[in-house]
């Protein structure tokens, strides 16, 4: 993936996060627990838990059920659960996020879709 292609996708890769990568497909079906750091892009089906101490995408084809504990959480496809996001949540036109928010910075792009209940501020995050 090229810089001018993630620059395209509205998401940026802070450069102490570049070397670590993590890419799932849409024909992939994961349930359980995950962790992570750097930038993680999910395309297809995941239940359970994730911590993402990076950036967590989940693409158009993304379907993710569960309890999210992340930093940066960009939605273009859908999630269901509870979110604690420490930096920002960006839900974008092709975006839905159904359940409840933590975080102290959420931004919601004309099309996407929030249906649930949210917290802001700075102590959003990680597990209340």
């Amino acid at each position: 993936m090229s810089v001018d292609s993630i620059k395209k996708r509205n998401f940026k890769t802070p450069s102490s996060q570049e070397g670590n990568a993590l890419f799932l497909g849409k024909d992939t079906v994961l349930e359980g627990k995950m962790s992570s750091e750097g930038v993680s892009r999910l395309e297809g089906r995941f239940k359970g838990e994730i911590f993402d101490r990076g950036i967590l995408i989940v693409g158009e084809t993304g379907i993710m059920k569960g309890r999210f504990e992340v930093n940066i959480f960009i939605i273009h496809g859908v999630v269901e659960g509870e979110v604690y996001a420490r930096g920002r949540v960006e839900i974008h036109s092709t975006g839905k996020l159904y359940g409840n928010l933590f975080t102290p910075i959420m931004t919601i792009h004309e099309g996407g879709i929030f249906e649930g209940h949210c917290r802001m501020g700075r102590s959003s995050g990680e597990g209340e």
